[in-house]
């Protein structure tokens, strides 16, 4: 029956059996301003007219007021959420991007995609690569929107994400490379990953508790159609060729008490020892959870990590 539930995941959403979500938390949407939040303003800007998607930008004020067209980072944020609840729009990823541009002295572009269920994998991988493609057409500087037109440097590109995002992150990594695009037009100097959602049927085995089994099960939902499960190359990214990832430099954020921190330190050593030419290195933030710092953006710990992300942008490329 219509009625009949599938997964409670109260107070966050409900599945039902015949596909429908009743997401039961009203999904705030924060609008941009042109009025400074920390020192950074931002806009809206469609990039699918045909599906009706969009992203925000976010710039620092300042570069707003020179008269020249100062060239600074490029950040491509991807939000998280299970592939299924948040969007670029809520209020903690638009609180995150004003405090990590305000911090790191870039452009970002935070994209929303479409989500699972109603959307299920790989749909909202489409989405963003269609995302970073309308990005990279400002590369001419005759783009639509004049804020990446006159002020990304598109030599200094990084891709990042935090959860199901860092995961959509890497995959977009990955398809710079394996697209064999000129990287004069695509190329991606590092990523960043904040506490990423990966998984595979033998990181379940190890650790054998309930949040590994919650986290597989939202993987589920949001991929039905999958027949390999956590075993599917999307989710299970350590069991994948990490040779072809596209970018210089990689961090990888994991959280002391995350069940999915030892996916990310998985990544980490999966990716040193595949051949690829790169540099990775991981930052553990003991006795935090998972995300802990959009939940709790003021703590000592979220400014520590905003602080080594900073850091490492504006180490710039290889």
């Amino acid at each position: 029956m219509d009625s009949d539930v599938a997964f409670d995941y109260s107070p966050r959403f409900r599945i039902f059996k015949n596909g429908r979500i009743e997401r039961l938390v009203a999904e705030t949407f924060v609008p941009p301003s042109l009025k400074p939040e920390n020192g950074v303003v931002s806009k809206d800007a469609v990039y699918s007219p045909e599906k009706n998607l969009s992203l925000r930008i976010y710039l620092p004020k300042k570069s707003v007021d020179e008269t020249g067209e100062k060239k600074i980072p490029l950040l491509v944020y991807f939000h998280g959420g299970a592939f299924i609840m948040e969007t670029a729009f809520s209020t903690i990823y638009h609180t995150f991007l004003t405090s990590a541009v305000s911090a790191t002295d870039c452009i970002a572009v935070s994209v929303d995609y479409r989500r699972a269920p109603e959307h299920p994998i790989p749909i909202l991988y489409e989405d963003s690569w269609e995302a970073i493609q309308w990005i990279f057409t400002h590369i001419t500087r005759s783009g639509s929107e004049d804020w990446l037109n006159k002020h990304a440097d598109f030599s200094n590109v990084f891709l990042a994400g935090d959860s199901a995002g860092a995961n959509i992150a890497h995959h977009m990594a990955i398809r710079v490379e394996k697209e064999e695009l000129s990287p004069e037009i695509f190329k991606i100097s590092g990523m960043i990953l904040f506490h990423p959602y990966f998984m595979s049927k033998a990181l379940i085995e190890k650790m054998e508790v309930g949040a590994m089994r919650y986290y597989e099960r939202l993987w589920r939902i949001a991929s039905p159609d999958s027949e390999n499960g956590v075993e599917d190359p999307w989710i299970n990214v350590v069991g994948s060729d990490l040779s072809e990832l596209g970018c210089g430099r990689v961090l990888v954020m994991v959280a002391g008490n995350d069940v999915l921190a030892r996916g990310g330190w998985s990544y980490a050593a999966e990716l040193e020892k595949s051949g690829w030419v790169g540099k990775v290195e991981v930052m553990e933030t003991k006795e935090e959870g998972h995300v802990f710092h959009l939940r709790n953006p003021d703590s000592d710990n979220a400014r520590r990590l905003l602080r080594n992300f900073a850091e490492f942008l504006k180490e710039g490329t290889c």
